[in-house]
């Protein structure tokens, strides 16, 4: 689309940036944490302000640093290539998904909450964390509106719907797509993560029951659910599943029709599928009846938030990610060398608990890459031979995105439209008090047992 802009596009190296390159970075993250807590207010008046502001520090430091050619290269790179699709995948399932209401009373009792994060959870690999998110969450936060205890409600909902249910296929988590786009078989996630997976979803289905019914005591007695459920605006059905067909055509269909953009090349099918899901989202708009949004409370500071946060986050992550792409030659090679044994044989608990804990506060997806790359990146291999290595990656890039708001796209969304709702999120670091105190001793055993 620009002639030669791919030659005047320079890489960005990884390998000459030092530690204070990830400042922005943490500036970001700071400022998310802390700003709805300490000035609130401003926060909520002004956040769009305060993350461009990030991004434009991080941006100048790059041209600063390597020149203004590099910064835009960045900066188009982060946009195009990684946070469009991103964003447009999260607007479709959020209008769709938001048109999509549900009647009747869900009980909010522990019983009722349990089956729904059950479900929840099941559904999760085959529509997509972020739609399996979507579609219950108006339902739960309505079911649970009367009671005076109902944060961790959302929490664990967060922890096995937006995360966890996501491990079996490439449909449920980026991550695991970006597996099968490089070659990993579609059923290999579900075949060899069944078992952990259905594992720790047991153990926090049962503790989230437990804590559930202890906390239901104290609250006031609900009424019977007078009202049969009943599902409106089911037009917006197929439009989920055809938001689901757009994702397979980009993964079973390489046109191998690319266009250049500074150096970005975009895919013919994944511009496609953007068409598409922009279509389904419009679509949705125009066949859903305005009262059924309302009665959902559907409103549209959700998706902005995450929209203008998220979009700070891909840019301040830049130099993050070309540090990690740098390997043993970047700042993080101390991480990258603690996942290989002294007889050159990989280290699987090594590579859960680093995949995951970059996971928990970067993109999952190119964290993903990152350490797949380091394997290998033969996929052959990695299904056979190496395995463990394989599900070690993946279990860590999907499981640990729960353990941040931002560790993965529907956290914050859930995260958004429960507080919309009324109901007390707990802080960024509030958050993380909650996922270390209940995950990560569950992920602890399933290093010892899955990954060790």
């Amino acid at each position: 689309m620009l002639p030669g802009a791919a030659q005047a596009a320079p890489a960005l190296d990884g390998a000459e940036m030092g530690w204070f390159w990830v400042l922005p970075f943490v500036g970001i993250l700071l400022s998310i944490a802390t700003g709805p807590l300490l000035f609130r207010k401003c926060w909520h008046a002004h956040y769009g302000k305060i993350a461009a502001a990030w991004s434009l520090v991080t941006l100048a430091a790059i041209a600063v640093g390597f020149g203004a050619p590099a910064a835009l290269a960045g900066f188009v790179h982060a946009m195009l290539a990684e946070y469009l699709s991103f964003i447009i995948l999260l607007f479709a399932l959020y209008t769709v998904a938001g048109g999509l209401l549900i009647t009747g009373d869900l009980g909010g009792r522990p019983w009722s909450n349990t089956l729904v994060l059950a479900l929840g959870t099941g559904i999760a690999s085959i529509v997509g964390t972020t739609g399996a998110a979507m579609i219950l969450v108006r339902p739960l936060i309505r079911a649970n509106a009367t009671r005076k205890h109902n944060m961790h409600v959302f929490v664990f909902f967060i922890f096995l719907v937006c995360n966890l249910g996501g491990a079996l296929t490439p449909l449920g988590d980026p991550p695991l797509l970006v597996g099968f786009l490089r070659g990993v078989e579609f059923m290999w996630p579900a075949v060899h993560l069944w078992q952990p997976t259905l594992t720790s979803a047991a153990i926090m289905l049962g503790v989230f029951f437990g804590l559930d019914a202890f906390l239901a005591r104290k609250d006031p007695p609900a009424p019977h659910p007078r009202a049969r459920l009943k599902a409106h605006a089911l037009i917006n059905l197929p439009l989920i599943a055809g938001i689901i067909g757009a994702i397979l055509l980009v993964a079973f269909w390489q046109s191998e029709i690319t266009f250049d953009i500074y150096g970005t090349e975009l895919a013919l099918e994944n511009l496609i599928c953007d068409a598409l899901l922009v279509t389904f989202a419009v679509l949705s708009l125009w066949l859903t009846p305005d009262e059924h949004r309302e009665a959902n409370g559907f409103t549209w500071e959700p998706i902005r938030e995450v929209a203008k946060l998220f979009a700070a986050i891909f840019i301040c992550i830049i130099p993050v990610l070309a540090m990690l792409q740098a390997g043993h030659d970047g700042a993080f090679a101390f991480l990258l060398r603690a996942v290989t044994e002294q007889d050159r044989t990989p280290n699987e608990q090594a590579y859960f608990w680093l995949t995951g804990g970059l996971s928990a506060f970067l993109d999952n997806a190119p964290t993903y890459l990152v350490f797949f790359q380091l394997a290998g990146g033969n996929a052959r291999e990695l299904m056979t031979s190496l395995a463990p290595t394989l599900a070690a990656i993946s279990m860590g890039a999907v499981y640990m995105g729960a353990l941040t708001y931002i560790g993965n796209a529907p956290n914050f969304m859930v995260a958004a439209i429960a507080r919309e709702a009324g109901i007390e999120m707990p802080t960024f670091f509030g958050y993380m008090l909650w996922s270390c105190a209940i995950l990560l001793p569950l992920f602890a055993l399933v290093s010892l047992i899955f990954a060790g």
